[in-house]
């Protein structure tokens, strides 16, 4: 079989694996083979062109984390323009994205009681419903719920520049913005983590991450596939289920944000046996600064290095990211440009020198062309042709590059600028402290002051004072938090990613 080495579609990408190789599982289940997911393509594309769906209409879908979502991406997305949905939504937010989108059918289980169903209802919005099938793994029928009344306008699949994916910003300090990506981006995104990662046919990956975010579905499915892989998909993460599924799938890796990788350290005394014997290669993890001392705990109990990369969607995914071994693994980096290029840009435009920091900047094949229909947005996201990410971050001399936060995130203290990152990095080096988010409150002489929410170890206790005093020992005065909170959980986004912004509110340190 001749492999496509740099396909731009995902038609072209499908083509990488063998024929009766496994591509899309699930636990306890059997494979869908690239042969049978080509097929189910040819089917879908079918299916949503009897409904009425050409090529550049968008397609809602609304289905649950597991097989039958990951190959509806990727078969969908082979033939109209995707936008898949946290199904957690409630009836108000899933008002917002269906109109925001413009969707032109909604995807659901057949079945399934969802507040998007009524919403689509009202808005006129047609739903087709998925049957899965009871074969492999993935499987899955289309049909209309209701009588078609319209003509797809384009056949044929999508090609490098018809637009695959659209997902939303995650809108925490302003309206979300819709981010369109080509098949083209997708695809070359999906290569350069496949190339990273020297994947290969018989890897296999276990995903945890949700697949309506860019995480899950470029990093664990479309860069699987793009090496001919096979990836195993999970109903969602769960601490208690991930010992059992890294003993009955026996991955090579998995993908997932910090939080994750520390609830998985959480039970990982439970399971010792099966973390001892887990034939992983190598774990990664993306979407979320990494704390160099999860890293090391992690790299410990399995035995495997940790692969910290940086990514966010108006990049389909990567940008950066740590070289597997013999090459060095910096803690605290997320690493090398891995896809687009690279730079430090400052306020006005110029590309800095490597140790001066600056706003990070990309640009390469994976880079969205601009948000939809935000024209003062795009002015301010591109400059000279580099897209401004939000993040602040230096290259070192080797071209690793280390973050310093989101601009929006840092704590401006009576003018200093505190980067939480850094502070965070320094409080977790208490045994006694599992996680931490530093962030600022309101302060009404400063405009902000430095405070920490802080989750202790299971049966281990420090106070805030010895907390204050490790930090001051490292830092200097200004950015030592004046206020240590306490707390059992983080507030967590729907990907699994700590909320910094917003913190003090929800925390009641407002007033």
């Amino acid at each position: 079989m001749q492999r496509v080495e740099d396909p731009v579609s995902l038609l072209q990408l499908l083509k990488n694996g063998a024929p009766e190789a496994p591509a899309i599982a699930a636990p306890g289940r059997p494979a869908t083979t690239y042969a049978e997911l080509r097929a189910l393509a040819e089917q879908v594309r079918g299916e949503l062109r009897t409904a009425g769906l050409g090529r550049n209409d968008t397609v809602a879908i609304v289905l649950p984390n597991g097989p039958e979502m990951a190959t509806a991406f990727v078969t969908m997305g082979a033939a109209v323009t995707t936008a898949p949905l946290n199904p957690a939504y409630k009836a108000e937010e899933f008002d917002f994205y269906l109109t925001d989108l413009n969707a032109s059918v909604l995807v659901l289980p057949r079945g399934v009681d969802s507040p998007a169903r009524a919403i689509a209802e009202h808005r006129g919005i047609p739903i087709l419903a998925l049957d899965a099938g009871e074969g492999p793994a993935g499987t899955f029928r289309l049909a209309p719920e209701s009588k078609v009344t319209r003509s797809p306008s384009t056949d044929g699949p999508l090609e490098a520049d018809d637009v695959a994916l659209v997902l939303h910003t995650s809108g925490t300090t302003a309206r979300p913005k819709l981010v369109p990506l080509t098949s083209a981006n997708l695809c070359a995104s999906a290569r350069h983590i496949h190339e990273t990662l020297s994947l290969v046919a018989g890897d296999v990956c276990l995903n945890v991450m949700p697949l309506f975010h860019i995480h899950g579905l470029i990093a664990a499915v479309l860069a699987t596939l793009s090496a001919g892989a096979s990836v195993s998909c999970t109903p969602g993460f769960d601490a208690l289920k991930f010992f059992g599924w890294l003993e009955s799938v026996g991955p090579t890796w998995y993908t997932a944000v910090p939080t994750m990788h520390q609830a998985i350290l959480a039970r990982a005394a439970r399971n010792v046996a099966i973390a001892k014997n887990a034939r992983l290669r190598f774990i990664r993890s993306s979407s979320a600064s990494l704390p160099p001392q999860v890293m090391k705990e992690l790299e410990d109990t399995f035995g495997a290095p940790v692969i910290e990369a940086y990514g966010m969607s108006e990049a389909a995914h990567q940008m950066a990211s740590n070289p597997l071994p013999p090459r060095a693994r910096k803690a605290g980096s997320v690493g090398l440009a891995a896809g687009p290029e690279i730079a430090i840009m400052d306020d006005a435009g110029a590309l800095l020198p490597a140790g001066e920091e600056g706003e990070v900047v990309i640009r390469g094949p994976n880079v969205t062309r601009g948000y939809v229909g935000a024209p003062e947005a795009n002015a301010k996201a591109f400059t000279n042709g580099w897209f401004r990410t939000g993040d602040r971050g230096k290259l070192d001399a080797e071209g690793y590059l280390h973050l310093t936060g989101r601009i929006k995130e840092l704590i401006n203290r009576g003018g200093e600028k505190v980067s939480p990152l850094e502070v965070d990095a320094v409080l977790m080096d208490h045994p006694a402290v599992a996680q931490v988010v530093t962030f600022g409150v309101p302060h009404d002489k400063l405009g902000e002051e430095v405070a920490a929410a802080i989750v202790l170890r299971e049966g281990m206790t420090v106070t805030e004072r010895e907390l204050k005093d490790l930090a001051a020992k490292r830092l200097a005065a200004f950015k030592v938090p004046r206020t240590i909170v306490f707390v059992e959980t983080i507030p967590k986004g729907p990907t699994g990613k700590m909320q910094r912004i917003g913190l003090a509110q929800r925390l009641g340190l407002t007033s």
